[in-house]
């Protein structure tokens, strides 16, 4: 996908969700967006009925989690392949809540290999934060969205994968319709500090991670609380330097078990197929598998 295309793309995409929020706007009439609460944020620009303080929004697989923590760990995996070409990465971290500020951190190991040739060890350190500044919900409750800001650091530890700095600032929506549809967004700008080839590159970063949640009263399998299909894009395209207007887009479609609790841990399990959406990413990817276990607590 060429530049201008990925530009059409965002574009429709955005008048979409334009049209379907105006569609969603119009049956409400009457039923017009409440007043967040006077105490609500900073600002007083947040209500606390909303969805996301109720943990309604799922751990995606491949787009940036944007949804409130009181306390996680995380173990992630993604695999990677295009013909000879394989790419892994493993990784740990954890979040944790204080008010509405949540914090998280993140400890990859990547190893890369193409026809026999590979490195590995270490990846970035990554270290970020989010913070929510605005939430609308309907009168009828229907309609429930948070903007925020985020930002995310990725500190290099000298490996041979791990070499240069970035900085990602950001913002996210969490937007939930209805009591089982979500869409999580997030947008951010990439900068890559240092030397070597990828110094000064800088990139615009989308994900959008959509989710259909299905609980035990509706689907009563045993030892789950409850089930979200999930569908999410994952993509980035280079602002500068000679690969300027390049795009990736990458795909997945997949499945989130929230299992019964153990004790005061609530377990839940990830598991989606990655695939490439555009000719930018089919040249790194032609599939892949995406994991991640979360104790939640």
């Amino acid at each position: 996908m060429n530049f201008r295309n990925h530009r059409r793309f965002i574009f429709v995409l955005s008048l979409g969700t334009a049209l379907a929020l105006g569609m969603v706007a119009r049956a409400e009439v009457a039923a017009t967006t409440t007043a967040p609460a006077a105490d609500g944020g900073p600002f007083g620009w947040l209500d606390s009925r909303s969805a996301y303080n109720a943990e309604f929004f799922p751990q995606p697989l491949l787009v940036d989690d944007t949804s409130l923590e009181d306390g996680e760990l995380e173990f992630s995996s993604l695999h990677t392949s295009a013909g000879a070409q394989h790419s892994d990465t493993i990784a740990g971290g954890g979040q944790k809540s204080f008010g509405l500020l949540t914090l998280e951190i993140s400890v990859p190991y990547q190893r890369m290999s193409d026809s026999g040739d590979f490195s590995q060890g270490l990846g970035n350190i990554s270290v970020g934060g989010r913070y929510p500044l605005y939430q609308v919900i309907a009168g009828n409750g229907f309609f429930d969205s948070t903007f925020g800001v985020a930002a995310e650091v990725g500190l290099p530890v000298n490996s041979t994968v791990s070499k240069n700095a970035e900085v990602v600032p950001k913002v996210f929506d969490d937007l939930r319709l209805g009591q089982h549809f979500s869409v999580q967004t997030v947008l951010g700008y990439s900068t890559i500090f240092g030397s070597g080839d990828t110094g000064g590159v800088q990139s615009f970063e989308y994900g959008f991670a959509f989710a259909w949640r299905v609980s035990h009263a509706e689907l009563p399998l045993p030892g789950l609380r409850q089930i979200t299909p999930l569908v999410e894009l994952s993509g980035e395209t280079q602002l500068n330097q000679a690969a300027a207007g390049q795009n990736s887009l990458l795909g997945s479609v997949g499945v989130r078990l929230d299992f019964a609790p153990i004790g005061d841990i609530h377990p839940s399990l990830g598991l989606g197929y990655v695939f490439p959406v555009d000719n930018g990413a089919h040249t790194e990817v032609h599939w892949g598998i995406a994991s991640s276990l979360t104790l939640e607590f």
